[in-house]
Order: structure tokens, then sequence, then C-alpha cells
């Protein structure tokens, strides 16, 4: 089980990650705080903190065709926001 999926490069998670050295990731959803704690020292060798989660819900649509209604939804995700502590730094750019 991979338990980080991808870090989430937003402006609000850049600005995050220079103010408060918090850094996001987006995380499989049976993953615990623990869990993920351990994952991310061992991909980037910083220590951790804190690590906050989020359980983002589906969302739902409905489409209005000839056949009829259509309706659908997307994946539910969860997403981990990890603190790390004071003088480290990951550098996500570098793998690209």
């Amino acid at each position: 089980m991979s338990i980080l999926i991808k870090p989430i490069i937003t402006e609000k998670a850049t600005m995050q990650s220079e103010l408060l050295n918090a850094y996001a990731f987006e995380v499989n959803t049976k993953a615990n705080k623990v869990e993920i704690k351990k994952a991310v020292e061992a991909a980037y060798g910083v220590s951790v903190e804190k690590v906050r989660t989020i359980n983002v819900r589906p969302d739902r649509n409905t489409k209005y065709t000839k056949t009829g209604i259509q309706h659908g939804k997307t994946n539910a995700k969860k997403k981990a926001i990890v603190q790390l502590a004071e003088g480290e730094m990951i550098d996500l750019y570098t793998n690209m």
C-alpha cells in the first residue's frame, strides 16, 4: 500500500510551505496520521512535527441526456498537511 500518492502544488499549498513550513500531500484514504508521518520522513528525510488530515467528499453531478437522467460522482480523496520541524524543508520541484 503506497501511502503518499502525490504532492499538492497550488497557490494555497505553496503559501503554506513558505510561511508555515507546512506541505500538502494527497494520501491513501485508509492511511492514518502515524503512517503518513513515517512515509514523509522516509521519502524526504525530514522530521515531521504535526500531521493534519482532510477527507474530501466525492462531487456528485447529474446530466440530462436524450436517454434520460445520468448520475455520476468523482472519487473520494484524502489530503494531509504535514508541518515540518524548524529549519527543515522539502524541495518538491527537483524531481519534475
